[in-house]
């Protein structure tokens, strides 16, 4: 991540903390009783992380960003992002309407992986495809269990939210370190 792009940074923490609070959330349908106390605590690690870094991110709106809203890269991946939603929504409404509506989060996990690959190059920031790669992984993991008595939602979930938890923290140390003493 490149430490110079301050409120990509910022807005990088807070975003992956709320989709970490988010999956965290997911995967509390059903879990083992044991997992329960962490999921609480992931979520709310997530929530804090996107709440303070939302409020940094405003703070710092004039700071450097990646985001070059004129270049036809960003075109593209705004095209792509509906796209996306288009194919998660589909493929979500097809699973939840079968006999494989459990499976629901996993193909929005694949989508939300898969989705990275194309921010990448918008945000230049290359750790995006180690982003995407983990949780495409995820879902193999979680297909992998399919069949044991953990609901995919809490497979699914529990990785996610703990990839983007790591993200996030990332980004809070690269920014960190990297800022300015005042």
């Amino acid at each position: 991540m490149d430490a110079h792009l301050t409120r990509d940074l910022l807005m990088t923490t807070a975003i992956f903390g709320f989709f970490a609070f988010v999956w965290f959330g997911w995967a509390q349908e059903n879990p083992p009783p044991a997992a329960r106390v962490w999921l609480g605590v992931g979520s709310g690690l997530g929530m804090l992380l996107a709440i303070g870094f939302g409020i940094l991110s405003g703070l710092n709106w004039d700071s450097p960003t990646a985001l070059d809203t004129t270049n036809p890269t960003f075109r593209t991946y705004l095209v792509l992002v509906g796209v996306e939603v288009v194919v998660a929504a589909a493929g979500g409404i097809a699973l939840g309407l079968s006999a494989w509506s459990r499976f629901v989060p996993v193909w929005v996990l694949l989508v939300v992986g898969v989705h990275f690959y194309f921010l990448a190059p918008v945000f230049q920031m290359p750790a995006l495809n180690v982003l995407a790669t983990l949780l495409v992984a995820a879902v193999a993991v979680t297909m992998a269990f399919a069949r044991s008595n953990w609901q995919p939602s809490f497979l699914a979930g529990v990785q996610a939210g703990t990839i983007l938890l790591v993200f996030a923290g990332i980004a809070a140390v690269t920014w960190w370190t990297a800022r300015s003493p005042v």
